[in-house]
């Protein structure tokens, strides 16, 4: 794809973004547009919110769930980035800010070390990893209706919107990821539930595919990042009002209110 087009798709999601009305689903407009045209737009985006003064915190992974892949017919995760204007400190989510919001309860890496140079394993993972936490990935798509497919919301930097971290730091030393257990609650009702084994079987192995993959682009998980792992369950709606808490066995629980 034509770096014209690239950027007048980038800037269809941008400014759907600042104006908060989403735009048609991205395929529909062009259905020649492949995963690689896809993450071009993504990277166009961040290279000009970076440049108006905005900072990475991290990356995101979504498509971990073997049914979830399925659904959107693919055979890997793909991945976002975050800012630290995401990460909302108090578990309050402005809802203004957001059109269309999602929720998921997931693992949070805190990364004391660089992940780079391709062929990282899991136990690479464990030891670039500070600590973990419990987390909410509050999802968002500036695509119409959700009528995402992959190239859509991988253009769209991978529906991030905004995230929520617990205050329990655990070492991987202490915790079997796979085996940890979340139980998400909406306004008090038991809304899902699941394991880390939801997430590519163990949240580890997800994060060394991040890494793996932005390899290829020749971008790197530095040290201070945070790395949302995948959802361990579907993604209930947020409307103002609602409040969430996530429960996870070891890992304690993060809580957050949309206003």
């Amino acid at each position: 794809m034509t770096a014209e087009k690239i950027a007048v798709y980038a800037e269809q999601l941008f400014t759907a973004e600042q104006n908060r009305r989403p735009v048609a689903p991205l395929t529909e407009q062009d259905g020649s547009l492949t995963i690689d045209d896809a993450y071009a737009i993504q990277l166009a985006n961040v290279e000009r919110v970076v440049k108006m003064g905005h900072v990475i915190s991290g990356k995101k992974i979504g498509l971990t769930s073997e049914g979830i892949q399925k659904q959107m017919g693919v055979g890997e995760p793909d991945y976002g980035h975050l800012f630290a204007a995401m990460d909302c400190k108090d578990g309050k989510i402005p809802t203004a800010d957001l059109m269309q919001a999602k929720i998921e309860g997931e693992i949070a890496f805190i990364l004391k070390a660089d992940l780079s140079g391709g062929g990282i394993t899991r136990e690479a993972v464990i030891a670039a990893t500070d600590y973990v936490v419990a987390a909410f990935e509050i999802v968002d798509s500036r695509i119409a209706g959700w009528k995402i497919k992959l190239v859509d919301t991988v253009s769209d930097n991978a529906s991030s919107g905004r995230y929520v971290l617990g205050s329990k730091k655990t070492p991987l030393s202490e915790v079997d990821l796979p085996l940890v257990s979340m139980k998400l609650f909406k306004n008090g009702n038991l809304a899902g539930e699941g394991t880390g084994a939801a997430v590519l079987g163990d949240p580890c192995v997800s994060v060394a595919w991040l890494a793996n993959r932005l390899n290829s682009y020749g971008v790197t998980l530095k040290a201070g990042e945070v790395i949302l792992s995948g959802a361990f369950s579907a993604a209930p709606p947020a409307v103002k009002g609602d409040r969430f808490t996530a429960e996870f066995s070891t890992l304690g629980r993060v809580e957050a209110e949309f206003v």
